[in-house]
């Protein structure tokens, strides 16, 4: 029988009105959850995360608690099995199961949150798994968002400063450079400064790029200082390990936050330098003119005032996470706008971040793909501005009537030339811009219960151009008769790494083990690019934007050449505990690379460590004040392949400085550059760590204690060689030893907790003692290596280096002549090897060795105050036991010049005629210890009823320092092979203020 279309349409009509009785039968089958959290003393905890979850019912939701403590979930479908958990930072997670949820019912729970032991509670991330705190066994520091500092911060690693015993982070104020970060003293005297940096690894990318990174997208930071911890890196992790994990949605969760702060900074300090009345009476007193030229009669220039602003910084952070039963997925948007205090110094950074995660076969099979982009644009100052903004003569104005710089073209005395510093700043520009792209994609299968097999693939690549153009006014032209120069450069370096990995858990009585095996492979292209130039230009106003339109040709193209580097690792990991008592670890990687000699491309790296839990002995069940105690000891073996590139073992042919005639002209002769070396391999440390970890009187107290012996061989250097080893003089080759011997010290404390008040501290302290062991052995000798050359005193000739490397010293031994006083005449002079004093021992004969730039000890103090919804943060930080070489000071002294540049003015009482005064010596070699205020926060919180969460808050960076220091500052870059000079290169200190805003939805 056929259906008519009005039989067909009634139907339809039928069907669908069932349908929505049906759903509207669904919805009105619901009830409500509502409740309570407090803590341990009956206080109402805001901001918890509640999650209802049924899995049967594929139900999901979370919420959370007002400043009340109250959540309530509404419209639940009713059914049974639901469970409620309940999380807060500081905080054991909490699940309560088996919950119904009844027709039209109402189920009250009442929740109350034991605070969090971090001693045995906390989860670390180390390599390639996490652990949590009590099975660690190697020495490990983690730190989560709520510990990281805050600030007007371009590089994620200053949220660290001050934070980790034995990690020594410092930073200028230039908002275009990275800080310099070492970790337990150098482990290397290469020039590269590479060489001395951490290993860095993000969201389980090795080697990722760490300022491809937002630090307002990091949850947290875990660094691992012993070999125990980070020979599972191998040939990369000699100087430590630091993994950062960015913030990811949980499963049941959605919310979208926005972050942002305003920020205005201030030069810090200045040089008392002389001013122009002061400094044309001294110079007449002392019977010397200023030329015309360098005296307009009128003028009274400070040019630090001058060449310096304020700076005004903002940032916007803007992220959204959803999830479902089986995805999740965020987005960030992050920008920063840092206005250097030096004008026309800049840096703005753009982040788009995303990731995703799909689960599948009950969560069996995970899948991600995150996806970070990274642009950053910076725009930079001469690098004469440091020097001239204090030596340029104050006699003279800014610009001249006619609306031209004032400038001395007659001369460039001083070091870097002798020029208008805000000239500099205007008739130059050089602007860099990096772009940085990240992608990785994670799958992980959980084969069998506690056999998981991890696999990822990830390509970065880092796109770097440079652009510089010289005005025709410009002073830093290559000749007088160029009329505009223009440069650019354009490389990219790519990254790619696969790996893959499988991790075994299982457990049987009281024994508990856990596995694991993997593979890694990596390429590293770099190089690719080029460098073109022109100049004579007939408008200044393209810059460097058609270099086809200058007059000269090509100038230069550089020396970029393209190489390719490849990694290939096997490593595994055993762990075994038994009853969560004792704790035993192993774990081997064999390394190989191509950039090494033929005889030395693979290398292992092995670990062992042990720990034991006291606190879980029967022994100790009736000492009742301690609640953690472990006792932990490790060694391993990890490498430094860092700043080595694909042809360091290989010799190179290139172009020469000699020519041939070929063809009715002469032609670039090629001829060796560098001679091969099959024998040339990573430098390797090992590493002895022992220490303790305790939590005590009920968790208000915990800590750890670590004592470390730290040694380094096969240090890389050049030496000379026979011509039966090498046609050329020198070789680099693998020779030296170095020590670094340490303990550090961090304590975590709630010494008040009472009513709406607490009051939470920690303290870091870290002494560490670096050695030169060795320099040499049977087949290459040396006995010192000179370094700093490029340290110059004016008119102090003939001097090798300024620090020296040497069996028995410390990395950063400073060598100068020491200082013996003022003759009769009012000259400088100084001592000799045998004591005596003259105005004539100013040769390289009579430099001393004249004290270290390591520092003995390194401390930072944070404190939390907290009273209701208001948070008040302080955190003091500083370094004793170092000394700076003042270079700055001591040429800032050349008061027998100081008819040609200024001086500083304390040195207004010195004769004209001590042509020795600035001679670098021990007399400007000072303390570099400090103490610094450096940061205060004052934050109020609010929760609504929404269960928005809102945050305003207001801070101050580097309020004040007590130093004995002369300098402008005495935080100086410690990195690299010649740490702790103050050399007229740096970009002053600021003080920042900040008001912020964060709000979560």
């Amino acid at each position: 029988m056929r259906s008519t279309g009005k039989q067909i349409l009634l139907r339809t009509a039928a069907f669908f009105s069932l349908l929505v009785l049906l759903q509207l039968s669904a919805f009105a089958q619901t009830g409500n959850v509502k409740g309570l959290i407090r803590n341990e003393k009956g206080e109402a905890v805001a901001g918890a995360t509640v999650v209802l979850n049924n899995a049967t019912a594929r139900f999901n939701q979370s919420t959370r608690t007002d400043s009340g403590g109250l959540f309530r979930f509404t419209q639940v479908p009713v059914g049974n099995g639901y469970s409620i958990e309940v999380s807060h930072v500081g905080y054991v997670k909490q699940t309560m199961p088996n919950y119904s949820i009844k027709e039209g019912e109402l189920v009250s729970v009442a929740v109350k949150l034991a605070e969090a032991n971090s001693q045995l509670n906390e989860v670390v991330v180390v390599g390639y798994g996490t652990r949590s705190r009590n099975e660690v066994t190697g020495a490990v520091t983690s730190l989560k968002r709520e510990d990281f500092n805050q600030g007007v911060f371009s590089s994620p690693m200053q949220l660290l400063q001050g934070k980790v015993a034995g990690l020594n982070v410092t930073r200028s104020g230039n908002p275009n450079e990275n800080p310099s970060v070492i970790l337990r003293g150098p482990s290397s005297f290469r020039a590269n400064t590479s060489a001395y940096e951490p290993f860095y690894v993000i969201d389980g990318v090795p080697g990722a790029n760490i300022n491809i990174v937002a630090p307002d997208d990091i949850e947290s930071m875990d660094v691992l200082k012993d070999a125990a911890s980070t020979s599972i890196y191998g040939a990369r992790a000699a100087n430590g390990v630091i993994i950062v994990t960015t913030r990811k949605v949980r499963k049941g969760q959605s919310h979208l936050s926005y972050s942002t702060y305003g920020a205005i900074e201030q030069i810090s300090n200045t040089l008392k330098m002389a001013d122009a009345n002061e400094l044309r009476a001294y110079i007449k007193a002392n019977g010397r003119t200023l030329i015309p030229v360098n005296d307009d009669g009128v003028s009274n220039t400070d040019w630090q005032k001058e060449v310096t602003r304020t700076g005004v910084s903002h940032n916007h952070n803007l992220s959204f996470n959803g999830s479902n039963q089986h995805s999740a997925y965020g987005v960030s948007v992050n920008y920063l706008n840092n206005e250097g205090i030096i004008k026309t110094s800049s840096m703005n950074r753009f982040v788009v971040r995303a990731n995703l995660e799909h689960r599948a076969f009950e969560d069996r099979l995970k899948i991600n793909l995150n996806v970070t982009n990274s642009i950053t644009n910076g725009n930079q100052v001469p690098a004469q501005v440091y020097n001239n903004m204090m030596t340029y003569l104050p006699t003279v104005s800014v610009m001249q009537p006619d609306g031209s710089y004032t400038e001395d073209r007659s001369r460039t005395v001083g070091t870097g030339g002798y020029y208008n510093p805000v000239a500099l700043l205007y008739n130059n520009t050089i602007q860099n811009k990096i772009n940085l792209f990240l992608v990785n994609g994670v799958v992980n299968w959980n084969i069998l219960p506690g056999l998981d097999f991890t696999t990822s693939i990830s390509m970065q690549k880092q796109q770097l151009d440079t652009n510089l153009y010289y005005k025709s006014t410009s002073m830093l032209l290559p000749t007088v008769t160029d009329k505009g120069f223009a440069e650019r450069t354009a490389v990219s370096n790519t990254r790619k790494i696969w790996e893959s990995y499988a991790n075994y858990a299982t457990s049987f009585g009281k024994h508990n083990i856990k596995l694991l095996a993997g593979y890694s492979w990596q390429e590293d292209r770099e190089g690719d690019g080029f460098k073109s130039s022109n100049y004579n230009f007939v408008s200044d106003e393209l810059l460097w934007n058609n270099l086809g339109l200058g007059a000269g040709g090509v100038r230069n193209y550089g020396y970029n050449y393209l190489s390719t580097l490849r990694l290939v690792s096997f490593y595994g990991r055993a762990s075994y505990d038994f009853n969560g008592k004792y704790l035993f670890q192993a774990s081997l990687r064999r390394d190989g690379s191509s950039a090494f000699g033929a005889n030395n491309r693979w290398g292992y790296f092995p670990a062992v460590s042990a720990g034991w839990n006291i606190n879980r002995e029967a022994f100790m069940s009736n000492v009742h004040f301690i609640n953690a105690l472990k006792l932990r000891a490790g060694y391993g073996v990890s490498g430094n392949s860092t700043g080595f590139n694909a042809y360091s073992s290989q010799a190179i042919l290139g172009s020469s400085n000699t020519y041939f005639w070929y063809n009715n002209g002469y032609i670039t002769s090629m001829g060796p550059l560098q001679a091969d070396n099959p024998a040339l391999k990573w430098e390797r440390t090992s590493t002895v760590n022992v220490g303790i970890d305790f939590s005590i009187f009920n968790n208000k107290l915990n800590g750890s204690i670590d004592v470390y012996d730290k040694r380094t061989s096969d240090l890389i250097g050049d030496y000379t060689v026979s011509p039966l080893v090498s046609s050329f003089t020198t070789l680099t080759a693998n020779v030296g030893k170095m020590s670094n011997k340490g303990i550090e010290l961090s304590l975590n404390s709630t010494p008040v907790k009472t009513g709406k008040f607490s009051w939470t501290t920690a303290v870091n302290l870290a002494h560490n003692v670096n050695k030169i062991e060795s320099i040499s052995n049977e087949l290459f000798k040396r006995d010192i290596f000179y370094t700093a050359g490029n340290v110059s005193g004016r008119s102090q000739s003939g001097v090798l280096g300024y620090q020296v490397i040497k069996e028995g010293l410390p990395l950063g031994s400073f060598y100068t002549l020491r200082y013996a006083g003022k003759d009769a005449t009012g000259k400088t002079m100084f001592y000799d090897t045998k004591g005596a004093a003259a105005t004539g021992n100013n040769t390289n004969a009579s430099f001393f060795v004249n004290g270290s730039a390591q520092p003995k000890l390194l401390y930072g103090w944070n404190n939390t105050f907290r009273y209701g919804q208001f948070d008040l943060n302080v955190f003091v930080r500083g370094v004793m036991g170092n000394k700076i070489l003042n270079a700055t000071r001591a040429d800032m002294r050349a008061v027998s010049l100081a008819n040609q540049t200024n001086i500083l003015k304390d040195a207004l009482d010195v004769s004209m005629d001590d042509s020795q005064e600035h001679f670098i010596s021990d007399k400007y070699i000072e303390s570099g210890s400090y103490l610094r205020l450096d940061n205060v926060t004052l934050g109020y919180s609010l929760n609504t009823k929404q269960n928005y969460h809102l945050r305003f808050y207001v801070a101050a960076n580097n309020l004040f320092v007590i130093t004995k220091y002369t300098g402008i500052d005495p935080e100086i870059n410690m990195s690299g092979q010649t740490p702790g000079i103050d050399n007229r290169n740096f970009y002053p200190k600021t003080r920042s203020f900040i008001a912020g805003l964060n709000v979560t939805f």
